[in-house]
């Protein structure tokens, strides 16, 4: 656990988790109000972003993802608010970032120079590469506390963007006397499986079948034979961690073939799931799976199937004066066993029904929004084409910056551009229409020992840097996961969906023979 003492700087601090705590948090985030309105418009105004990149998840989940401590280098696109000539940012992370990698984004920045950009640039580090999130060893540390909480010139006009926000976040907001853009953690059961179904279903909104806060594993094997028994065409089903995210929280259950008249039982369930329950996530036994399941919680619902189907999202803001907007949509790209874990994304979504998902993304953000929400958040569907319409599906709500946050971010910084959801079209200032293919998961063996100015060196020599006066071209994320991994983020944009995907195509194989 972290210290609750020994800051030089403070007399008294609140105990995590304590009514006071809460009540300093509320009152941070009241006031968040007034800065949003008075100093957010103005470019001009002198203004502190403490950036948290900290993926605070369940730490049984995330060690499965390879590479995850290199996840925090995905908000670096938010260096492009430098752009701001009086905007400070802090940006913590838990190892030091490769200079060449900063220098990349900087080199994005329109209308600064490098060097005025990092004058405002402060990079703060913990030099501690465990598993611990980001926000932990920050609060491990009171010293770091103590210097970041030095850079901050007026916390009246200073803020916390963060990947996630729990409570641990919470009580660095309070420690620091800043607050947080974001969602409260007091709302956090509605980025649960089980809480997004409930809203769903609260507000009208169609959900696969199922069964949420399930606690065990007779609650799983009576809930897959509930849904057989309504729904008797039901090949399969899937099960879903609480906090599960990316798809590695799910197991795929396929049910089996039964002998005439025969009838399924919980017994029965139980006894197949050594042939019939694939757990999606590497390394993970099944029954390793169920205890995660026991301690987590979460549903069971039927695997919707369909000849065509999609996966798309759409991204909702809620502003800290209580409006609501759609940020985007997007085609989310999935892989692995039965298309359960995200890979990337296409921008924008299908057109034939983008629209339709703006108007539930509405919905959802008005009902958080009566629930005090503020910040980014996405909702996931599935989406079925059925006698020339499509039906969806909401699956869950992201109640974080997900893995299509970072590509529209810095689409938009880069080009200061708009979608329209109504039209389903992103259009630059000059009024040039945009696409991109982004994916966070671009791996190859081949890719190993491949260090940053080793990448840099590969796309000036191919003439693959990003076009600002064309604003088209490639670029990179996870670049720090290169070498040890052989992994990367890459985000192709584009005046077409063809040409995104023809970029991509270009970098995968120019990056294959280069590194033979």
């Amino acid at each position: 656990m972290y210290p609750i003492s020994k800051d030089p700087n403070r007399e008294h601090i609140p105990i995590p988790g304590s009514q006071e705590e809460l009540n300093i948090f509320n009152e941070l985030q009241d006031a968040f109000r007034m800065q949003f309105e008075l100093i957010f418009p103005d470019r001009l105004a002198r203004k502190t972003i403490l950036i948290l990149p900290s993926l605070t998840l369940n730490q049984e989940i995330l060690t499965k993802l390879k590479g995850h401590i290199y996840y925090e280098e995905r908000l670096l696109c938010l260096l492009m608010l430098l752009r701001m000539p009086e905007t400070e940012i802090i940006y913590v992370t838990s190892m030091p970032v490769d200079p060449v990698i900063v220098d990349y984004y900087i080199h994005l920045i329109p209308g600064i120079t490098g060097f005025h950009a990092r004058q405002r640039l402060h990079l703060l580090s913990c030099y501690d590469a465990s598993h611990t999130s980001l926000t932990e060893k920050i609060l491990a540390r009171p010293r770091m506390i103590n210097r970041i909480r030095s850079l901050i010139d007026d916390p009246s006009s200073s803020h916390i963007t963060c990947f996630n926000v729990t409570p641990i976040e919470r009580t660095l907001a309070v420690r620091l006397g800043i607050p947080v853009y974001g969602f409260n953690p007091d709302l956090l059961d509605y980025g649960s499986k089980s809480g997004s179904r409930s809203l769903f279903k609260k507000n009208g909104i169609a959900v696969p079948p199922g069964f949420e806060y399930l606690k065990s594993e007779q609650d799983i094997c009576h809930s897959l034979v509930q849904l057989k028994m309504k729904y008797p065409g039901l090949q399969k089903a899937v099960l879903k961690l609480e906090e599960g995210f990316s798809g590695d929280g799910n197991a795929v259950f396929t049910y089996p073939v039964l002998a005439k008249n025969e009838e399924l039982t919980d017994i029965m369930i139980r006894q197949s799931f050594t042939y019939h329950l694939k757990v999606i996530a590497e390394n993970t036994s099944i029954p390793q799976y169920l205890d995660q399941f026991s301690r987590m919680g979460g549903i069971v619902e039927a695997f919707i199937a369909g000849n065509i189907k999609n996966s798309p999202s759409v991204q909702c803001r809620i502003n800290p004066l209580g409006q609501s907007e759609i940020i985007s949509t997007h085609d989310q790209l999935l892989g692995g066993e039965d298309a359960q874990v995200f890979l990337g994304a296409e921008f924008p979504a299908n057109p034939a029904y983008c629209h339709e998902l703006a108007e539930t993304g509405l919905v959802v953000a008005n009902a958080l929004c009566k629930e005090g929400g503020i910040g980014r958040f996405s909702v996931d569907f599935v989406s079925v084409l059925e006698e020339q319409r499509w039906k969806h599906y909401a699956i869950e709500i992201n109640l974080r910056k997900g893995g299509t946050t970072h590509p529209f971010l810095l689409l938009q910084l880069l080009t200061d551009g708009n979608y329209d959801s109504r039209k389903g079209t992103y259009k630059t200032a000059s009024g040039n229409e945009r696409f991109y293919l982004a994916s966070d998961n671009v791996v190859s063996q081949a890719f190993r020992g491949l260090t940053p100015p080793d990448l840099m060196d590969i796309l000036m020599h191919h003439d693959l840097l990003y076009d600002s006066s064309r604003q088209e071209g490639i670029l990179f994320h996870l670049m720090g996961a290169l070498s040890q991994y052989g992994k990367t983020g890459i985000l192709c944009i584009a005046d077409s969906k063809e040409k995104a995907r023809g970029y991509f195509e270009k970098i995968l194989r120019i990056l294959e023979i280069e590194c033979q």
